[in-house]
């Protein structure tokens, strides 16, 4: 069934999130999780800055959003930023079995460990999304280095 999936048209959701982060004066990453055929189960974005909690990265804040689930064997977990390593634990601790990445080119975190691990890995390499995070970081490099545990 996932196969039949248009990646690009959940991105959108995901990009979605990523402005309204932007708009908030956060950092410009969103992400959703969806069923295997299509349905949306949560959507979210990075709330680092707006929620003071360096935890909530925009994987978790739409996994959260997402609410339980019995299994996580038959979602797609889309993001606009190739997954941290706290992103990627939480992939795969929880077993969901394909990620879709809006872009990996502004920043390298578990994909290739995702991978080794039997995680189905999607880049879609999206132009608007190089561009957010471009922009984002050029603009912000202070607020950036720190989510991502820089100095």
């Amino acid at each position: 069934m996932e196969d039949a999936l248009d990646h690009r048209s959940l991105l959108r959701v995901a990009l979605e999130e990523a402005r309204q982060g932007l708009a908030e004066g956060g950092v410009p990453i969103g992400a959703a999780l969806f069923r295997t055929d299509g349905t949306l189960l949560g959507r979210g974005h990075n709330r680092r800055v707006q929620d003071g909690d360096p935890s909530s990265h925009g994987e978790t804040d739409a996994f959260r959003n997402a609410g339980r689930q019995r299994t996580y064997k038959d979602t797609i977990m889309v993001t606009t930023l190739e997954p941290c390593w706290y992103c990627s634990g939480l992939v795969k601790q929880f077993g969901i079995p394909t990620v879709v990445v809006g872009e990996s080119r502004t920043f390298k975190g578990g994909a290739a460990w995702l991978r080794e691990q039997g995680v189905r890995v999607i880049d879609l390499d999206d132009e608007e999304c190089v561009r957010l995070m471009t922009e984002f970081i050029a603009a912000k490099p202070d607020v950036w280095n720190e989510d991502i545990g820089e100095e």
